[in-house]
């Protein structure tokens, strides 16, 4: 049986923090008018908070390659959706 990695709670109030400043990233490009780049700039930081809540706070990262596949197949299937969601939505 494997065991289970010890985490500080000094870590996750770090990475709690690093959640809260890219919140206020979020908030400042969103207050410039940055054209095309305010969606990739958004999705950027978005992906970069999803990333952090699911390796730290969902314990993924000191999981097994099997939770990695399954969120890995999360992703193509999310990526799958939004494409076919942008597809229908830029072809009106």
């Amino acid at each position: 049986m494997k065991t289970e990695n010890a985490i500080s709670c000094s870590f996750y109030w770090t990475i709690w923090g690093g959640l809260i400043l890219l919140l206020g990233v979020t908030w400042g490009v969103a207050q410039f008018n940055l054209g095309l780049f305010n969606v990739i700039a958004a999705m950027t930081i978005s992906v970069a908070k999803m990333l952090l809540v699911i390796l730290y706070f969902m314990h993924a990262r000191y999981s097994s390659r099997l939770i990695w596949l399954l969120a890995g197949a999360g992703f193509f299937w999310l990526a799958i959706m939004l494409t076919l969601t942008m597809t229908d939505y830029l072809t009106r």
